[in-house]
């Protein structure tokens, strides 16, 4: 990451976007894959996808899931997908002392 990358990101107001977030995994995903000294046909053979899908990904942040998936699986980092979405959030301290007290949602209340 170039140093102006971090700056810009401390000084943005504005919260990123799907494209921006993308873009970010498709990034590490890359670094990943050149640390472990792969090339793009390399690590595609290892997952079982289309060069071109793969290229497309690294250059646009584009990708199906499950395709995401089995690049994670190819390169040991599957065990990161456990942690998405898991941790709850806290408004309040009061809805940390209580989570304990409540049962699980099955359906949301809001619609927005």
């Amino acid at each position: 990451m170039r140093k102006m990358d971090s700056i810009d990101k401390i000084l943005s107001l504005t919260p990123p976007t799907s494209k921006d977030v993308c873009l970010s995994i498709a990034k590490r995903v890359r670094q990943r894959r050149l640390e472990m000294n792969l090339t793009q046909v390399g690590l595609c053979k290892l997952a079982d996808i289309n060069i071109s899908t793969y290229r497309r990904f690294e250059r646009t942040g584009e990708i199906a899931l499950d395709t995401l998936a089995r690049i994670a699986l190819a390169m040991n980092k599957h065990k990161d997908f456990d942690t998405l979405f898991s941790e709850p959030i806290y408004n309040s301290i009061d809805d940390v002392v209580n989570t304990s007290k409540t049962t699980i949602r099955k359906r949301g209340k809001k619609n927005e």
